[in-house]
Parts: C-alpha cells; structure tokens; sequence
C-alpha cells in the first residue's frame, strides 16, 4: 500500500468523504474512485455499473466494486442522471487500480444541482483529512 504523500490527487479533481472522485467537464461531471480507495482495495477484480437514463441523489449508493480483499459500495458524489458509463471496466476492471482518473473513470452525469460540486473536497482538504486519519 501507499504512503499518503505517494497519493495521486490532482488538483482539478474534488473528492468525497467516501473516496469517490468528481471531474466538472463542460456540462458533465466525471466520476471514479480515487487513488487511496483503490489502493486501500487491491485488486478490483469486477465493477456493477449503473444503466444509462438511472438518476441518482447526491450520497446515493451507485455502483459496487468488488476487489480480492472487499466489496466496496460507491456513493454518487454529485446528484443527476447518468449519461455514460465505462464499459471497459466489465471486461478490464482493473483500469481503476492502473488509472483512477484516466482510463479507470466510472460513470458521466448530468447534473441536477452543478453547485454540489462546492460541497467536495479540494485534493488539499482530502490530503489533511487522510493524514488525521492515520
């Protein structure tokens, strides 16, 4: 496992309580697991994602993803609609662990409310919060 200042997390990125990441990108939000929940997990070896036209609250459990060491539920950080869901992920789940931002990104959503996205943490406050954590 990582040491928390080996931790990858971007700047353009806001993180939620439970580890799930958000993207704004245009009109659209992106989100994944990031780089400690990942790491904390293992190995993921199968991801349930939602369908396309699903909404969702904000806190709402979305997905699962199950590792060699845990199943883990995933919690929408922002609420919408799904628009996108990576269907890479099905037959290659462990893009999340290779690439929590990139490749290994989870579903896209049209916001109901873009301005739940002020409510996350900057990577800053999620850096402090992981570091009182240990």
């Amino acid at each position: 496992m990582k040491e928390i200042d080996e931790l990858n997390l971007p700047d353009d990125i806001r993180y939620a309580e439970d580890h799930e990441w958000a993207r704004l990108e245009g009109n659209k939000i992106t989100v994944g697991l990031d780089d400690y929940a990942q790491d904390q997990l293992g190995d993921i070896v199968f991801v349930e994602l939602p369908k396309v036209g699903d909404t969702f609250k904000k806190g709402e459990e979305f997905t699962t993803v199950e590792s060699v060491k845990a199943v883990c539920e995933c919690y929408l950080p922002v609420g919408g609609e799904i628009i996108a869901v990576n269907s890479e992920l099905e037959e290659a789940p462990e893009l999340m662990n290779e690439s929590p931002y990139a490749k290994g990104w989870m579903v896209e959503v049209n916001p109901g409310d873009p301005s739940e996205m002020d409510s996350l943490m900057t990577n800053v406050q999620c850096l402090e919060k992981l570091k009182g954590a240990q």
